[in-house]
């Protein structure tokens, strides 16, 4: 990652005794993240999820200056749908542009970039309120996207309500465009939210559709590792939520540090 302001550290500190499990969990979590940009997709296009942009301040000027202008709009008329899909996906795009990407493919996440997947994010619930079935197109942008600020979450309580977050979103594609990626997908996010039994009956319904024995057991065996790195996950959570309690709830935020290399991150190369 860069050093210096710009600079967006993670939520797993990799110095504590605890490091072993946070790395299981860390690479996880990134694992998941460069999955949900391929395994969700199954028909769709990947030109649906983002329009085309550079990495820099000045690609995101663009999308910005939309963004202001569909927020100029909405004071005007809150709750119009069009609009707050609109103001999302310049949003998201505004993010996207200032992820800095290392010639390994690694993710660099500047402040600006994060502040724009929040401010995503608040628009996207804004519009869960607006309407009662969501745009599957939107939903399918707004899973992975979750799910990276669930990765840049400086707590285990903000990761889980954006693991949350991104589950919810991934159930929607999934129950509009029932595929084996995406209901694949919906098992990985919802083991970390431990809701196991909705995860199993995704991975059920995943494995019915999937093509033969041979993929049934790719499935099976991918879903029982990522079912023990979230109960690891869900463990240390709950260590941290016991620590913090027994502190009179004053305990701070676990340490952060810069994200660590691991295999996974070349997932997101397109």
């Amino acid at each position: 990652m860069a050093s210096g302001d710009n600079e967006h550290r993670m939520l797993f500190d990799l110095r504590g005794r605890r490091r072993h499990v946070v790395k299981v969990v860390y690479a996880t979590l990134a694992l998941l993240m460069g999955l949900s940009l391929f395994l969700v997709i199954g028909g769709f296009n990947i030109a649906e999820l983002f329009e085309d942009g550079t990495s820099s301040g000045d690609a995101a000027k663009p999308y910005e200056e939309q963004a202001e202008r569909f927020e100029a709009k909405l004071k005007k008329d809150p709750q119009n749908p069009e609009l707050l899909v609109k103001l999302t996906r310049a949003q998201v795009n505004a993010g996207r542009v200032q992820v800095e990407v290392e010639p390994n493919g690694a993710q660099s996440f500047t402040t600006e970039a994060v502040q724009e997947y929040q401010k995503a994010y608040n628009t996207w619930s804004e519009y869960l309120k607006a309407v009662d079935e969501p745009e599957v197109g939107l939903a399918l942008l707004m899973a992975p996207t979750l799910l990276q600020l669930a990765e840049l979450s400086r707590s285990y309580e903000e990761a889980s309500t954006r693991i949350g977050a991104a589950a919810e979103a991934q159930k929607f594609v999934a129950e509009q465009r029932p595929s084996v990626n995406a209901l694949t997908t919906l098992s990985f996010y919802t083991y970390f939210t431990g809701d196991f039994k909705a995860a199993e009956k995704a991975r059920a319904e995943a494995e019915k559709l999937a093509g033969g024995k041979a993929e049934q057991d790719a499935i099976g065996k991918q879903l029982d590792e990522y079912e023990k790195n979230a109960r690891s996950f869900i463990k240390e959570k709950a260590k941290a939520e016991k620590a913090q309690k027994a502190a009179g709830g004053k305990g701070e935020a676990p340490e952060s540090l810069e994200s660590p290399a691991n295999p996974f991150s070349g997932g997101l190369t397109e």
